[in-house]
């Protein structure tokens, strides 16, 4: 029978539904998955056995009661940024190594709502900074496919953990293709959502006009099961849509004849890896042959702005948000010091890392009297451009398609000490993130033995159609079926086994 740690969503829900598995099973199972997997790709900040037994104890009572939703009695490991009541929420950051937040986020609400069972949070470039992991203050989360590279970022452990067996499902965010890059980099789904399709409430922010919540998963399926779970308008959170939540899962039919799809030529960018270029044109042609009529001559001309607005933006927003850490209220605080003012200044130095301080300083002095026209007020104007083209852009395409990332996933601290080279990872993620429309990264193929992710983005609001072109894709091709070395049952793991 399957094993345990490969099974989707939607197959343990089956299982636990026909009590062929019961929740307290499934979950000893992954603890014990994770006690022997993890050490290897250290995808965990905080494990939470206890917690997780105790809600898969109460999970399996709701089953026993006929009371079962798509999500409840499953196994979740969550993002480090995201709050969890009583639960250590450090965002992999020195600064609040220590912080046990007194609330849950709307997320976490809703998905305890659901029958949640959580099995701890997920290691994280500190403050969501980053596009490979390497920024966390504790340790460098690995990829399961190949130990001596980067998972990506910032939502590494989260993809990490799903790509390695860890857990069915992880939530992470999104604020410059956090999710869909480490999606990319370990051959599973990453979904970012419309901006307001889910609420940011109980998320730490980094820049809230870019922060997306959104899930990872094995298949498109479970991606559509979780965004049903975790979408919906929020009144603590003022960006939060209206918008009625489709169950997202009854639309994936695969049929995409007759659906226009737009390929924009800016997003096959100078520098971009040969092999992953094969792999996306294959990928379109694939979409071509089920029906799909694709153009190829499509042109968002402000794209290669993109990257200077986002690392404008990004770094202001975060100045603000960030200057909340004092030293005073809560989080770390430099305790010998003389007055106010060094208190702060020392807690911010020893608290946070060097990209935490190089995007403060950066969004700091962007802000600074002199400078707000030339850096800020322009990219502003400059992300209305790139809105307006993307808009233009869905007037007459259904959705465009692109690579996720111009590479493979590369190796650990080949590009630390090089942040330029590292922000030119995220350069096709990025404009999803500045026009806030959702997109997804489904495994796309291969090159020399390393995932590819295939790029989608939709109209706001439209992630029905987006996921069902995802889901089309996937069930021609099957990359996701195909698992990372680390997924593979490990000697001595042979009880993992659901029956």
């Amino acid at each position: 029978m399957t094993e345990i740690n490969t099974l989707t969503v939607l197959q343990a829900h089956q299982l636990l539904k026909t009590r062929k598995v019961s929740s307290v099973e499934l979950t000893r199972a992954f603890i014990d998955r994770i006690e022997k997997i993890d050490p290897l790709i250290l995808a965990m900040v905080t494990q939470t056995p206890d917690t997780a037994l105790k809600q898969a104890d109460e999970a399996d009572r709701r089953i026993a009661g006929g009371d079962i939703q798509p999500l409840t009695g499953i196994p979740v490991i969550i993002k480090d940024l995201i709050c969890t009541k009583g639960i250590r929420t450090t965002c992999s950051s020195r600064m609040l190594e220590n912080f046990v937040p007194p609330y849950d986020a709307t997320v976490v609400e809703r998905l305890k709502a659901g029958g949640m069972v959580l099995l701890g949070k997920s290691n994280m470039d500190e403050f969501a900074m980053g596009s490979s992991n390497e920024n966390s203050a504790f340790f460098t989360t690995r990829n399961p496919w190949d130990l001596s590279r980067v998972p990506g970022g910032s939502s590494g452990g989260s993809a990490a953990s799903v790509a390695a067996g860890e857990a069915l499902y992880s939530i992470g965010t999104d604020t410059g293709g956090s999710i869909r890059m480490p999606a990319s980099f370990c051959n599973i789904v990453g979904l970012k959502p419309t901006y307001g399709r889910v609420s940011r409430y109980g998320a730490v922010a980094y820049a809230s006009s870019l922060d997306q919540i959104g899930p990872l998963t094995r298949d498109v399926s479970d991606a559509a099961l979780v965004l049903s779970a975790i979408a919906g308008f929020d009144d603590k959170d003022s960006t939060s849509s209206i918008n009625e939540v489709p169950e997202y899962i009854q639309g994936l039919n695969g049929d995409i004849r007759g659906l226009k799809i737009g390929v924009p030529k800016e997003y096959f960018v100078t520098g971009m890896q040969p092999d992953v270029k094969i792999v996306i044109e294959a990928a379109i042609k694939k979409l071509e042959e089920l029906g799909a009529i694709v153009d190829t001559d499509v042109s968002l001309p402000s794209t290669p702005a993109a990257l200077a607005v986002y690392y404008i933006l990004g770094p202001c927003e975060a100045s603000a948000n960030l200057a909340r850490y004092d030293g005073v209220r809560y989080g770390y605080s430099f305790k010998n010091s003389q007055n106010i003012v060094e208190v702060t200044e020392k807690s911010r130095q020893y608290g946070f890392g060097p990209e935490v301080k190089r995007r403060v300083m950066l969004g700091t002095y962007a802000l600074s009297a002199g400078y707000y026209d030339a850096y800020y007020l322009k990219a502003q104007k400059v992300r209305t451009l790139i809105c307006n083209e993307f808009s233009r852009a869905f007037e007459k395409y259904d959705v465009l398609v692109a690579p996720t990332s111009p590479g493979v996933p590369f190796k650990i601290g080949e590009k630390i000490d090089d942040p330029v080279s590292m922000y030119l990872t995220d350069v096709c993620t990025l404009p999803v993130n500045i026009a806030g429309i959702p997109a997804v990264s489904v495994p796309g193929g291969f090159s020399q033995g390393l995932p590819v992710g295939l790029q989608i983005m939709a109209r706001p609001f439209d992630e029905q159609t987006l996921l069902n072109v995802a889901y089309a894709y996937e069930q021609a091709t099957q990359y996701y079926k195909k698992l990372a070395p680390l997924a593979v049952d490990q000697p001595g793991n042979g009880s993992n086994k659901p029956g």
